[in-house]
C-alpha cells in the first residue's frame, strides 16, 4: 500500500489552518485557507475601512505587483504578463471576449472540454476542432501532431487537469507541438497550478485561487504572452489616458478595477505559502495521495475508480454500482459520516462522461485514516 512521503508538509497544513468539521476530501472545489491568508484579507478590509479602498490597494501596490511575479512564474510567464481576475470562468471570457474571433474561427480541443469554457467558445461562434484522446480522456499526441501539421486550428485550448477526472494532459509536449505549427496555446490550469508543474511553455494561462493554492474564493488570473495580448482589444485603451497608458504592463488592461483586492493581497500570501511549503514536495505528497485514494475506494461498494492508479494527482473519481446514487451518496457521507465529497454530473463533459461520479480529492492535511473512513463509508 502507498504511504506518504513529506509528513512535515501535512503537520505544517494541518496547524496552519482551523480545524475542520469533519473529514474534508474536497480540495478541487475549494481548499480550506490558511489563517494567515484569512487574517490578510480581513486585515485588508479593516484597512479599506480605515483609509479608503483606493488609497488601500495604492499601499498594497507592491505586495500585489510581487504576486504578479510569482504567479506568473508558476506558469513560465512575467509579472507585466499577468492580470487578477475574478475566477477562471471570468478569465476565459475575457480572453475570448477581447480577442474577437470571427465567427467559424476554429479551435482545438479534447472531447472532455469543461462544459463552461466550450459554452464561452460557442457563444463567441468558434468552431471546435475535436483532438483525439484515449479511453482515459489523454490526448493523442500523435493524432494532435497530424491536425496541426495538415489542417491547423487558429488556436489550441486545453484544460491541463479536468474537473471531472484526475489525469493530467501532456501539456509540455502539446506546447512544443503548437509552437512548431505557429499556434498558440491556452492551458486551463484551474485545477492544475498548485497542484502538477503548470510552467509548460504556453501562451495564454489562466486559473483560480481558491483549488490547490488554498486561496479566498473571487480571485483568479489570467497571463499572456505579449504577442496574444496584442491579439486583444481592451475595453478601456491607452487613448483615454493623459500619457496613452505609458508604462503599464500590457496585461494590466485586462484587470477589473472595482475588484476584490483584499482577496487578490489573500491570493499573494496564499502563493507564498505554496513556495515555502516547496512546489516540487507538494506535488509529491498530492500524487501519493491520489494513489492511496485509489488503492482505498476502487471496488469498494461496487464503486469504481476511473483514473490509472499511478496518475499523479489527488483528484479521484468514481464511478457508481449499477444501483448506485452519486449526488445522494454525497448527502450520505455529509449527513451521516461528516465526509466532504463532490457529485460531478455528466454535464461537465458531455462527450466524455455516461453519467455522474464521485469525486475525491484530498490537500496535503489529509491522512490514511480519514481516507480509510471513507472506504468504510461506501462499502458500510
Amino acid at each position: 500500500m502507498t504511504t506518504l512521503p513529506h509528513d512535515d508538509l501535512g503537520a505544517t497544513w494541518r496547524a496552519a489552518r482551523t480545524r475542520p468539521a469533519g473529514v474534508h476530501l474536497d480540495s478541487a472545489a475549494c481548499s480550506r485557507q490558511s489563517a494567515a491568508v484569512l487574517d490578510t484579507v480581513a486585515r485588508h478590509a479593516r484597512h479599506e475601512a480605515e483609509i479608503g479602498g483606493y488609497v488601500a490597494e495604492a499601499a498594497a501596490d507592491g505586495l500585489l505587483q510581487q504576486g504578479r511575479s510569482v504567479l506568473a512564474g508558476l506558469v513560465g510567464l512575467a509579472a507585466a504578463d499577468l492580470a487578477f481576475t475574478e475566477s477562471a470562468s471570468a478569465s476565459v471570457r475575457t480572453l475570448f471576449s477581447r480577442w474577437r474571433p470571427a465567427p467559424g474561427t476554429r479551435v482545438g480541443m479534447l472531447p472532455g472540454e469543461y462544459w463552461q469554457n466550450l459554452a464561452v467558445l460557442t457563444d463567441a461562434g468558434l468552431v471546435p476542432v475535436v483532438l483525439p484522446a484515449d479511453d482515459a480522456g489523454r490526448l493523442d499526441l500523435a493524432a494532435a501532431e497530424r491536425v496541426l501539421r495538415d489542417d491547423p486550428p487558429a488556436l489550441v485550448h486545453l484544460t491541463l487537469v479536468a474537473s471531472h477526472r484526475g489525469v493530467v494532459q501532456p501539456g509540455r509536449e502539446l506546447a512544443a507541438l503548437c509552437r512548431a505549427a505557429g499556434v498558440p496555446l491556452a492551458l486551463d490550469v484551474a485545477q492544475a497550478l498548485g497542484h502538477v508543474d503548470c510552467d509548460l511553455g504556453a501562451d495564454a494561462v489562466y486559473g483560480t485561487s481558491r483549488k490547490w493554492l488554498a486561496g479566498p474564493r473571487g480571485v483568479g488570473f489570467l497571463a499572456m504572452r505579449p504577442s496574444v495580448s496584442a491579439r486583444l482589444t481592451p475595453v478601456v485603451g491607452p487613448e483615454l489616458f493623459d500619457d496613452g497608458g505609458a508604462g503599464v504592463d500590457h496585461a494590466r488592461w485586462y484587470e477589473s478595477h472595482d475588484a476584490h483586492v483584499a482577496g487578490r493581497v489573500g491570493l499573494v500570501v496564499a502563493v507564498g505559502e505554496h513556495l515555502a511549503a516547496g512546489p516540487h514536495r507538494v506535488r509529491e505528497r498530492l500524487s501519493a495521495l491520489g494513489r492511496a485514494t485509489r488503492e482505498r475506494l476502487d471496488g469498494r461498494g461496487g464503486w469504481t475508480v476511473a483514473e490509472p492508479p499511478d496518475e499523479p494527482t489527488a483528484i479521484t473519481t468514481l464511478r457508481p454500482p449499477a444501483d448506485g446514487d452519486v449526488r445522494a451518496t454525497v448527502a450520505r457521507l455529509r449527513e451521516h459520516h461528516g465526509i466532504v465529497v463532490t457529485a460531478i454530473g455528466r454535464e461537465r463533459a458531455w462527450a466524455e462522461l455516461t453519467g455522474p461520479v464521485l469525486r475525491v480529492s484530498p490537500h496535503l492535511d489529509a491522512t490514511l485514516e480519514e481516507l480509510d473512513v471513507l472506504a468504510g463509508a461506501l462499502a458500510p
